[in-house]
């Protein structure tokens, strides 16, 4: 059974950084594209950032470039964003996702994305 377990969320103001954690299990981490997306209130599912378990190639939403970091450590199945300089619009539940499909120019898409956790808390104050 895929697990994806989400940790690190938390209230910041605005400015600060937070660092998440994301610890998966049930399947090959290396054989896999993982990353994250969020649910802002309103608004559609975004997708944020992934990385390839197979060669570490990172990909980023525009919104996000400069400022978040996604990083994996394969031995312990765990991908990590490192989110700083956060802004109130980052507020949002993000998700920790992954999919077997190599990582692609279509990763933004929710569709994509075969295995979702159950979401983390970011909230940022101006």
């Amino acid at each position: 059974e895929v697990q994806l377990v989400e940790s690190g969320g938390g209230s910041v103001q605005a400015g600060g950084s937070l660092r998440l954690s994301c610890v998966a299990s049930g399947f090959s981490f290396n054989d896999y594209t993982i990353g994250w997306f969020r649910l802002a209130p309103g608004k559609e599912r975004e997708g944020v950032s992934c990385i390839s378990g197979r060669d570490g190639s990172t990909v980023y939403a525009d919104s996000v470039k400069g400022r978040f970091t996604i990083s994996s450590d394969n031995a312990k199945s765990t991908v990590y964003l490192q989110m700083n300089n956060l802004k109130p619009e980052d507020t949002a539940v993000y998700f920790c996702v992954a999919d077997p499909d190599l990582l692609a120019n279509t990763w933004y898409l929710p569709y994509k994305m075969d295995y979702w956790g159950q979401g983390i808390q970011v909230t940022v104050s101006s």
